[in-house]
């Protein structure tokens, strides 16, 4: 057959798997890296830091976690592979154990989640008098459909095509009673070819008069992190245009492109439109093409191993690895396309439809009683987030507006006012009472934010209390690697070296989070406590864990009255809540480089280098005053936290690691602070100096600083080469 013989739709697939099985090849080397990486060391390595690191705040999770998972070897059980107390088995932990491969039963919720996304997918048919042909496509938004542009190229053939739901068999192993909307490419169509996806708009009723409303959406979402390299996903389809089937849990991604994502596996393929999903029923790809493996002479390949040609239909070539377009990619194209009128509200109504919290939005389905395919009869009616005005083409918008906030610790924290010299700081309750409800905010498996963190934070606790406090042999070989190649003897290249490696090896960036990241393991003592860094008081980690969490709970729930009493505040109205929200509850965290020095950036702000357990009151006792060292300190009546004094403090305790975490982060942040008054300036550095001289590094710092390098991938020189503090030229990393 040549290539003139073959049907339009025949030869654009055609072009799409000749370009996919290109990208495929090319991309070898790439591929068994990634391969390589996950057999030897896990799905948390096999991708870039940043991406696991976005997937892992997609499942709920963080570094710690999945540090404390890793490192923990596994039980012989059903269930987690942690000894843990049942008490802190959440969803959250088992769908980490899932996605690091510890773990492989999964959870009851996905099946019902399956069963919701299935609902919004559909066998599409275009029929026109030369010919006809079958896709698979998926509602996008309440009025908008996403299939392939090789299955609907023009509004010419969409007009020409349906979409069936439910064109699949029931419980009963029946066929159910397919429903059938036409396609209204006059309403809205966009199309790209070498991203091979089309958008069309579907009439709001069906042929028989049902709505398009009780068949949902898989709603697109712009946002990283929905899976990476290593991790399962699933299709739900209509292969050949056969009743609708399941992928389930049977393709591997192998390779993350630009543009597209490859998966493999050994039978298993999509066909043309179909949504690719993670674990969570999110939409992470378009399904359109693949590899195929070809014979000595370069000709596709069927299942039976025989010659492949179109006549056969995708479903029989012997793919080596499917290929899917990336949604993010596909919504940036999208919002490129100049439209207007009606047809931009409702791309606008695809946007908005992906800021749901939810991967699977369906409008439970009204059975009749003589039905049985699960869909709404004739007459019933269901809402839709978006009314179209036929009159003047313009969208009245209901959106249902959901809110998750996690307020931080210090950052916008005003430094208080300054006592008279020997007074006494005012003191706040570490733990706060709050009697107001956050029932609304984010709850997700019935837990608020705050009911979540808590939860991890105790569940990685518990999983690091298996290990050894400090392994000095390991930590000696690692720090031996880590600084291979840095050599001592000019004190500006040793410092502009150290930057350069403190930089690159930074590879993992987690937001600010002590409650989950810093309590519990990085700032333990060896007396398996937390001390505040400037009065070395004693803390279990369960106590400022439950502290923080009561931070928490107390910040959403003065958050949701400020909103609710506020109605639509303005910026500088939310601002002033936020301000007056971490003043009034700070967390039990210091940074010990105020976060005002450096405008609250990351990764400065949740850099582990420089945060310490710091009880609340004597963080706000600090403020964001420069250290300072007081001639007559000892002589003077001082509160527990230290002496302040109008633009200086002076620690009670932990001069030594909180001039060494200073130290790391003028080499770490070159030209970050110094270029105020109030901030750190040159002058100061000798203070550092001599508290690093007088307090030497101990078996704390040298855990904490093993216990960061394992999480963020950078380690503190200063701890692990005490004597470099002479040799590096320090006053030039000031502006």
């Amino acid at each position: 057959m040549t290539v003139e013989q073959l049907s339009p739709v025949d030869r654009a697939f055609l072009e799409q798997m000749e370009e996919a099985g290109r990208r495929y090849a090319s991309r070898t080397g790439e591929r068994d890296g990634h391969l390589e990486a996950l057999e030897r060391h896990g799905i948390l390595h096999a991708d870039t830091r940043e991406r696991v690191g976005s997937r892992l705040t997609r499942l709920g999770s963080d570094w710690a976690m999945a540090t404390a998972i890793e490192r923990t070897p596994a039980t012989a059980t059903t269930g987690t592979s942690l000894d843990l107390d049942r008490e802190l088995v959440s969803t959250d932990l088992l769908t980490l154990e899932r996605f690091m491969g510890r773990n492989d039963l999964i959870g009851i919720d996905f099946l019902e989640g399956g069963f919701l996304a299935a609902r919004s997918i559909g066998r599409i048919t275009v029929r026109t008098p030369a010919s006809s042909h079958h896709g698979t496509g998926f509602l996008v938004s309440p009025s908008l459909l996403m299939t392939n542009n090789h299955v609907l190229g023009s509004p010419e053939e969409a007009a020409a095509g349906v979409i069936e739901f439910n064109f699949q068999a029931g419980r009963d192993g029946q066929p159910l009673v397919p429903v059938v909307f036409p396609l209204d490419p006059q309403s809205f169509f966009v199309t790209h070819r070498d991203l091979d996806f089309t958008v069309v708009a579907v009439s709001g009723r069906s042929l028989d008069g049902q709505p398009l409303a009780s068949f949902g959406r898989l709603p697109l979402k712009e946002a990283q992190g929905k899976a990476v390299i290593g991790e399962l996903v699933n299709i739900i389809q209509h292969p050949n245009g056969e009743p609708k089937q399941l992928a389930l849990r049977d393709n591997r991604i192998v390779d993350v492109l630009d543009d597209f994502v490859h998966y493999s596996a050994d039978t298993a393929h999509g066909s043309s439109g179909a949504p690719v999903f993670n674990d969570q029923w999110e939409v992470v790809a378009l399904h359109h093409a693949g590899a195929p493996r070809r014979d000595r002479d370069g000709n596709v390949l069927a299942v039976d191993g025989t010659r492949w040609h179109p006549g056969m239909g995708e479903h029989r070539v012997d793919w080596k690895a499917n290929e899917g377009v990336r949604v993010s990619r596909i919504l940036a194209v999208i919002q490129q396309f100049p439209l207007s009128g009606a047809a931009a509200a409702l791309r606008a109504e695809l946007f908005a439809a992906g800021s749901s919290l939810h991967p699977v939005e369906v409008s439970p389905p009204t059975l009749g009683p003589d039905r049985t395919n699960g869909a709404a009869p004739p007459g019933a009616t269901a809402g839709r987030s978006a009314e179209r005005q036929a009159t003047t083409g313009s969208v009245r918008w209901s959106v249902p507006l959901h809110i998750s906030v996690t307020l931080d610790g210090d950052a916008l924290q005003p430094p208080p006012a300054s006592p008279a010299a020997g007074a006494e700081p005012v003191h706040r309750a570490t733990t706060p009472s709050y009697t107001g409800s956050s029932d609304g905010i984010g709850r997700i498996d019935g837990r608020s934010p705050a009911e979540r963190d808590l939860a991890a934070a105790m569940a990685t606790l518990a999983a690091f209390r298996a290990r050894p406090y400090y392994d000095e042999a390991a930590d000696l070989a690692a720090r031996n690697a880590y600084y291979a190649g840095i050599h001592v003897g000019h004190p500006t290249s040793l410092r502009l070296a150290l930057t350069e490696r403190l930089e690159s090896t930074h590879e993992r960036r987690p937001a600010y989070k002590p409650m989950r990241l810093l309590y519990p393991w990085v700032d333990l003592h060896p007396d398996e406590k937390l001390h505040g860094i400037y009065s070395d008081k004693g803390f279990t980690p369960q106590e400022l864990i439950e502290a923080d969490a009561a931070v928490e709970a107390a910040r959403i729930g003065r958050w949701q009255e400020f909103m609710l009493h506020e109605g639509a505040p303005g910026l500088e109205a939310v601002e002033a809540e936020l301000d007056l929200l971490e003043a009034s509850l700070p967390f039990n965290c210091e940074h010990v480089v105020p976060q005002s020095w450096f405008a609250k950036k990351e990764p400065m702000r949740g850099d582990l280098h420089h945060l310490f357990a710091c009880e609340s009151t004597c963080n706000s006792f600090r403020g964001n005053i420069p250290y300072f060292d007081f001639a007559d300190f000892d002589e003077v009546i001082r509160p527990a936290c230290g002496r302040r004094e109008p633009g200086r403090f002076e620690p009670s305790q932990g001069k030594g690691p909180v001039a060494r975490a200073t130290l790391y982060f003028v080499l770490r942040y070159p030209g970050k602070i110094g270029d105020e008054a109030r901030e750190l300036q040159r002058t100061g550095l000798e203070v550092l100096l001599n508290w690093h001289r007088q307090h030497p590094v101990g078996v704390y710092e040298q855990h904490r600083n093993a216990a960061i390098a394992e999480m963020q991938g950078n380690r503190n020189p200063l701890i692990d080469h005490p004597e470099w503090a002479e040799e590096i030229d320090f006053s030039g990393a000031w502006p």
